[in-house]
C-alpha cells in the first residue's frame, strides 16, 4: 500500500511540474530610473514611456518576459556586474566619461545608439542666468553619478549637490534650494513650463553638445549583438518610429543604424 501511495504521489508530483513547475520563459531584468518619457507611471499605475515599450518589444522578440527593477543611478554598475540587472536602459548617455575620468564604453558594452540627447540648465522664469558667466558662485543640482552631474561641475565656479533623482533637481530649482539644475533634455522639455514646473525654463544657450542615449549590457554579453539586431528589425518595420511619435521623441529617436554597424 505504502509502495502505491508513493508511486501515486511521484506522479502526481511528475505531470504538476511538466504542466506547471517548468517554464520555457526566460526572463530579463531591465534597470532603470523614473524618467519621463523614456520610464513612468501612467495615470492607472502602469509603467510605460519610451524605453519601456522598446525594451518590452526588443526582449519579446528574443524570447524574454521583461522584468523592470528601479535602481539608484549612482548604483548602476555595481548593480549590473552583480546580477542584480541584466541590463541598463533608461536613457544611459554612452558618449561620456563618469567623474573617474574612464569613459563608460570601457566599463560596459554598449548597443547601437538609439537616440540623441543634451545636458540642460533648468532655472527659474525670473532668474538672471543667461550664459556661464551667470552661474559662477551658484549652486546647483544633479542626479548623482549622471552625465547631467558632469556636465554641471565643468561649468566654472559652481557648487553641485547630487540627487538620487533626475525630479528631484527640479524640485530644488522650485523650492529655492538651488539656483540651476542640470538634466536630460528629454526630461526637462515634458517638465517645465507645465503643471507643477510652469515656472521653470531651460536656458538654451547653456545647452552641452549631442550626447546619445545606448543600453548598457556588461562586457562580453552576447546579448549585444541580439539587441541590435532587433533595433534594426524595428527601425525597419517602423515599430520605433511609432513609439517615437507616440512618446514625443520623434525628433530626436534614431531608426536607422546602417551607420553604426
Amino acid at each position: 500500500m505504502k509502495k502505491t501511495l508513493a508511486i501515486i504521489l511521484a506522479a502526481m508530483l511528475l505531470i504538476g511540474c511538466l504542466t506547471g513547475c517548468s517554464s520555457d520563459e526566460k526572463t530579463i531584468v531591465v534597470g532603470y530610473t523614473i524618467y519621463e518619457p523614456m520610464n513612468y507611471f501612467d495615470e492607472n499605475g502602469k509603467l510605460v514611456g519610451y524605453d519601456t515599450e522598446l525594451a518590452e518589444a526588443v526582449f519579446g522578440n528574443l524570447g524574454y518576459k521583461v522584468i523592470f527593477k528601479e535602481i539608484e543611478w549612482s548604483a548602476k554598475y555595481t548593480d549590473l556586474s552583480s546580477g542584480n540587472i541584466n541590463c541598463i536602459w533608461n536613457g544611459f548617455t554612452c558618449n561620456t566619461a563618469d567623474d573617474d575620468g574612464v569613459m563608460r564604453a570601457d566599463k560596459v558594452d554598449f548597443s547601437y545608439n538609439y537616440m540623441e540627447n543634451r545636458q540642460v540648465v533648468v532655472v527659474k522664469n525670473n532668474s538672471n542666468i543667461k550664459s556661464a558667466a551667470d552661474l559662477k558662485g551658484k549652486s546647483g543640482a544633479a542626479e548623482s553619478g549622471s552625465a547631467g552631474e558632469s556636465y554641471a561641475q565643468s561649468f566654472e565656479g559652481v557648487t553641485v549637490k547630487g540627487f538620487l533623482k533626475q525630479t528631484d533637481c527640479l524640485m530644488e530649482v522650485k523650492s529655492g534650494t538651488a539656483s540651476f539644475a542640470v538634466l536630460d533634455a528629454q526630461l526637462a522639455k515634458s517638465y517645465c513650463g507645465k503643471g507643477d514646473y510652469a515656472d521653470l525654463q531651460i536656458v538654451d544657450a547653456l545647452s552641452s553638445d549631442v550626447e546619445y542615449y545606448a543600453i548598457g549590457f556588461e562586457k562580453g554579453s552576447e546579448l549585444t549583438a541580439n539587441v541590435n539586431a532587433q533595433l534594426e528589425k524595428l527601425g525597419a518595420d517602423g515599430t520605433i518610429a511609432a513609439l517615437a511619435e507616440k512618446y514625443g521623441v520623434a525628433n530626436t529617436a534614431i531608426s536607422d543604424f546602417s551607420d553604426q554597424k
